[in-house]
């Protein structure tokens, strides 16, 4: 069976934190001068200077992805360790307040500063992206268009926030939360084409809405300089196995649909705002709630749905060689995802800085 190669990139953002009292700490700008010379593009300031992102280079396949990864892990570790420091993977800090974050000194982020105001202060979030290479900007929209179905399903196997401040949130992605208090974030829009795409970015220009395309922030967009198309729905992920179980099966879902896209066949589009309402059922319970199957019109359980995403996928993953890689769902689906086992660290210890501490030794679990 003929799949197409589909490269990938994975961006993360991290957590730099100070071991001694567990607190994010404002330390970005000193940090990329020290790693100037190792680092080279791989590593950018966030918007605050407690954030730091990494990005992997093109990855030929999943395998390579895991490598770019546990490297980049390592790599940024070995930096902070040297300063007294270490790096978190995960959608929130448990107890940090956004109103003791520094903003890193740049144009960009004071202009986002200026248009967002306070939303933008408060973003004390991080994510995942994962990056899926489509050179053919048509089919781009088509695979964005189905794939907004799965969303929520992927989010439930990310899920990794469930503190804010020191809270409980009774959620496990607050992180998607905060985020979409910010305008053109959610679900992504349905086009029937790259064209039609195009002209509703260029009526967002020339109206003032945005001055480039990157500021449009679904859950899946386009990218406006790679040939990819990027899925962003995910928190930062905290285990590099999850990150690569939930890579590979965003990977399968779409060589699945360019598949079925040969047989002239599609997934079903569903409304937006039915796909919505499954993605606020996983921000509330991740991997334990149940979401609507649409196309029967029922609840299900998460787990038994995705049992059944592995199925549908499951003569992509051979030549794609991710079987591996997605299999570790199942290992998700019976332990939980970083979420859960945040909330099961502060109930046995009452203690949120056991909970930085066990997702900091996580991020770090396989990287060498």
């Amino acid at each position: 069976m003929l799949i197409e190669p589909l490269t990938m990139g994975i961006e993360e953002e991290y957590q730099i934190i100070d071991p001694s009292t567990r607190e994010l700490t404002s330390y970005i700008t000193e940090f990329l001068e020290q790693g100037a010379m190792v680092f080279r593009d791989e590593v950018k300031p966030e918007l605050l200077q407690s954030q730091i992102e990494v990005g992997s280079k093109v990855c030929a396949n999943i395998k390579e992805a895991s490598s770019e990864i546990r490297r980049l892990r390592s790599l940024v570790q070995g930096i902070a360790e040297k300063n007294g420091r270490r790096i978190v993977a995960a959608g929130t800090h448990p107890f940090s307040n956004w109103k003791d974050q520094l903003v890193t000194n740049d144009e960009r982020y004071h202009m986002l500063l200026g248009s967002m105001r306070i939303l933008a202060q408060r973003l004390l979030i991080f994510g995942m992206h994962i990056h899926v290479g489509i050179p053919d900007r048509n089919l781009q929209i088509d695979i964005m268009n189905q794939m907004s179905y799965f969303m929520p399903h992927i989010l439930a196997l990310s899920t990794s926030s469930p503190f804010w401040f020191g809270r409980n949130t009774g959620l496990k992605s607050y992180r998607s939360i905060i985020f979409e208090d910010l305008p053109r974030t959610g679900v992504a829009e349905q086009f029937e084409s790259a064209m039609e795409y195009d002209q509703y970015v260029n009526t967002l220009i020339r109206t003032g809405c945005i001055d480039e395309p990157t500021k449009i922030w679904w859950d899946i967009r386009p990218h406006p300089k790679f040939p990819t198309l990027e899925f962003r729905v995910c928190d930062c992920t905290t285990k590099v196995d999850e990150v690569m179980a939930i890579a590979g099966m965003i990977q399968a879902l779409v060589a699945k649909l360019i598949q079925l896209r040969k047989k002239n066949q599609t997934w079903r589009i569903y409304r937006r705002t039915l796909i919505a309402e499954n993605k606020w059922r996983s921000i509330k319970e991740g991997l334990d709630g149940k979401l609507i199957d649409l196309g029967q019109e029922r609840e299900a359980p998460m787990r038994e749905l995705m049992e059944e995403m592995l199925d549908w996928v499951d003569d992509v993953l051979d030549p794609l060689d991710s079987r591996e890689e997605v299999e570790y769902i199942r290992v998700m689906l019976e332990r939980g995802t970083s979420a859960d086992r945040q909330l099961a660290k502060y109930e046995e210890t009452g203690d949120l800085k056991a909970v930085v501490d066990m997702l900091a030794d996580e991020t770090l679990e396989g990287c060498g």
